[in-house]
C-alpha cells in the first residue's frame, strides 16, 4: 500500500516538474545564466520521474491479479546469474566510459571549449573514478 502511494506521489512530482519547466519556457522573456537551462532541466527530470512512476504503477496493475507472474518476476530479479550478468555489463560500461570521457575531455580542451565546462567534466570524471576506487578497497577488505 505504501509502495503504491509512493509511486503515485513520484508520478505527480514528475508531472509538476514537467509543467513547471514548460511554464518557464513559455513565460520567461529573456532568460540569462541559470534560468536559460533551468526549464529544460525541469522538463528532463520531470519526464524521467514521471516515466519511472508510471512504469511502476502499470507494472503493479498488470501483475496485481497474477501472483504466479509476480513470483516469477521476483525470482528473476533476485537470481544470482542475472545479478552477475548485470554487474559484468556495468563493469564493461564503466571501462568504456573511462576511455570515452577521457577522449571527450581532451577534445573539448583542444576545441577550446569554456574552461568551466571542461573542469566540471574533469571533476565528475575524477569523482566517478574515486568512487570506484573507494568501493574497490572496501570490497577487497570484506572479501
Amino acid at each position: 500500500m505504501i509502495k503504491a502511494k509512493t509511486d503515485y506521489m513520484v508520478t505527480s512530482l514528475g508531472i509538476i516538474l514537467l509543467a513547471a519547466g514548460l511554464y518557464l519556457v513559455k513565460t520567461l522573456p529573456d532568460p540569462q545564466g541559470l534560468l536559460l537551462a533551468l526549464p529544460y532541466i525541469f522538463i528532463g527530470f520531470g519526464c524521467g520521474i514521471f516515466g519511472h512512476g508510471m512504469g511502476n504503477i502499470i507494472s503493479r496493475k498488470l501483475t496485481k491479479n497474477a501472483p504466479d507472474i509476480q513470483k516469477k518476476l521476483e525470482i528473476e530479479k533476485n537470481d544470482e546469474r542475472n545479478i552477475a550478468i548485470s554487474n559484468r555489463a556495468k563493469a564493461k560500461a564503466f571501462d568504456m566510459m573511462t576511455f570515452v570521457f577521457g577522449a571527450l575531455m581532451v577534445s573539448f580542451a583542444l576545441m577550446r571549449i569554456d574552461m568551466t565546462a571542461v573542469l566540471l567534466l574533469v571533476f565528475v570524471y575524477l569523482f566517478v573514478h574515486g568512487y570506484g576506487i573507494y568501493f574497490r578497497m572496501k570490497y577487497d577488505k570484506e572479501m
